[in-house]
């Protein structure tokens, strides 16, 4: 791998470097992956080849996406321009959820002169990726493909072409073939925003080996919580690799609200002034949209059998006489889903307005779908509650802390394995809602809302094991008492100002890991 920060160059001059572990660089033994992977991986080869064939061979950039899984041909570099310039980092971010959680630390590696490789699994992954950084990737300072299939040939000819000084890996995607390759090449691998379930260790465990042999390659795992850092360690990872950080996932990387989307003549605030409180921002929306003094929830990144469950608690809160001019947000995650779900709305009777078709929200509507793209936090900054999706099916939960951050309170369901410790952090300054959460903590304040409590308490049960019963009852708690939901999201907006310097731990463990392998590097440009 030919250039002057490759990690056999960077080897030789620093012999005398001292890694996490406390050995030299030339030192640390490459953990080789077990014969039975290898061989069990090039024989799914075909068969993998055939599955992106049956997914993809319709799609305009197919041949795009064969060449680069398979390493025949990749875009070019990054553009080496500037004077602090410090080599190329690969990432690597499975999905669409990945990529938006590492997206401000890529920001920052890119700002503080860094350039960045990134690659994507999924369809959804690889055009969030295109958009979030398509002026980066314009300006030649990013690069961006298709993950390489897991064959030492394939991994070769990719590290060959790319010649990272360093690699990231998001959360939990890691590739034995890839780490043992990045180790031969004394390329340090860093696990970012480290997680593991007590589902995922279990399935790791089954192949212990090829477990071991990963945790044993990688030069650094920055874990979210203790509970991951513990399980990591019990696949094989030394103490000294691993460290706790928290989750990138409280860092907001988009746009709070597109106010330009909505119908900016009528905005009374300019909503990209940072100086403008929030609960101004609210008010200014549901002027614009002809909602004010309605109670709105809305029901975000939803997926298949979650919208039913929403629609019915919505006409259970129409059926209240104090709720009955409530409005329901509905906001899909999938958008080849929006037909689907607007026909399920029609199917209830329910009177429905549509984002995509312009139609205007009156006195009469009584859910809007919301089905347009880039708007999430415009639907977050205007609701009352948000309910979360993906948690009330098995899929782990999205990020919580988006509504968060614009001091919307939240309810969740029981699957929030993606994001358990950020939900807890938030259920215990009562910004958050789960049903037998036990960090739940319910806000109080003075209101007039003991009446509603008492006719909710009494109509579900307090001692209620249904989780959809359990949230029903919050739901109509903080619509029929907005006062007491605006303070529960101010505390959900506070701890996710207070959380912010999880980017600057994470960032900082990175840097010192690469000055670490290549200290010449570091403020210095590379010619």
């Amino acid at each position: 791998m030919p250039s002057s920060h490759t990690p056999s160059d960077a080897s030789s001059n620093s012999t005398d470097t001292m890694l996490l572990d406390n050995k030299p660089l030339t030192d640390r033994a490459v953990y080789q992956t077990p014969f039975y992977y290898q061989f069990l991986i090039g024989v799914l080869k075909p068969l993998y080849r055939l599955q992106v064939w049956r997914r993809s061979h319709k799609r305009d950039n197919y041949q795009q996406e064969v060449a680069q899984r398979f390493g025949k041909q990749y875009p070019p570099r990054p553009a080496i321009t500037g004077h602090s310039n410090k080599g190329v980092i690969w990432c690597h971010a499975v999905s669409l959820g990945e990529t938006n959680t590492v997206a401000p630390l890529l920001d920052a590696l890119l700002a503080s002169g860094y350039q960045i490789w990134l690659t994507n699994t999924t369809q959804t992954g690889f055009a969030r990726g295109a958009s979030r950084f398509a002026d980066a990737i314009a300006q030649n300072r990013m690069s961006h493909s298709y993950v390489p299939v897991d064959t030492p040939d394939v991994i070769e000819t990719f590290l060959t072409h790319v010649q990272p000084i360093a690699a990231l890996f998001v959360e939990t995607e890691l590739w034995a073939n890839i780490l043992t390759k990045l180790a031969e090449h004394q390329i340090p691998s860093i696990l970012v925003n480290g997680r593991l379930s007590a589902s995922s260790f279990k399935s790791y465990q089954k192949i212990g080996a090829v477990s071991t042999s990963m945790m044993k390659n990688l030069a650094l795992i920055i874990a979210q919580d203790s509970d991951s850092a513990k399980r990591f360690r019990q696949l094989g990872a030394d103490s000294a690799q691993i460290r706790v950080a928290g989750s990138l996932k409280w860092v907001i990387n988009t746009p709070k609200i597109d106010v330009e989307a909505i119908d900016s003549d009528n905005l009374a605030v300019d909503a990209k002034d940072a100086s403008v409180q929030i609960p101004s921002k609210k008010n200014a929306l549901a002027k614009a949209l002809a909602i004010a003094g309605r109670p709105v929830w809305v029901a975000a990144s939803t997926h298949n059998g979650e919208e039913e469950t929403a629609l019915s608690l919505h006409q259970q809160i129409l059926s209240q006489l104090s709720l009955a001019n409530t409005l329901l947000i509905i906001v899909p995650r999938h958008p080849e889903r929006f037909d689907e779900v607007a026909a399920l709305i029609e199917k209830t009777g329910l009177t429905m307005a549509r984002r995509s078709l312009d139609e205007a929200i009156n006195a009469d509507t009584q859910v809007y779908l919301a089905d347009s793209m880039g708007e999430m936090m415009t639907w977050y900054t205007l609701a009352n509650v948000a309910l979360v999706g993906g948690s009330l099916v098995d899929i782990g939960g999205h990020n919580p802390v988006e509504p968060a951050s614009v001091a919307t309170p939240i309810i969740m369901g029981r699957y929030t394995q993606s994001c358990q410790s950020v939900v807890d952090k938030l259920a215990e300054v009562g910004a958050l809602y789960q049903p037998n959460n036990q960090f739940y903590r319910p806000m109080t304040i003075n209101s007039s809302n003991e009446c509603a409590k008492s006719t909710v308490n009494y109509q579900y049960g307090t001692d209620s094991t249904d989780d959809i019963a359990l949230i029903c009852q919050q739901l109509e708690v903080w619509l029929s008492d907005l006062p007491l939901a605006t303070h529960a999201g101010q505390a959900g907006e506070t701890i996710t100002v207070q959380q912010q310097a999880v980017l600057t731990r994470q960032l900082a463990m990175i840097e010192d890991v690469i000055e670490q392998y290549f200290p010449q590097n570091l403020g210095q440009e590379i010619l």
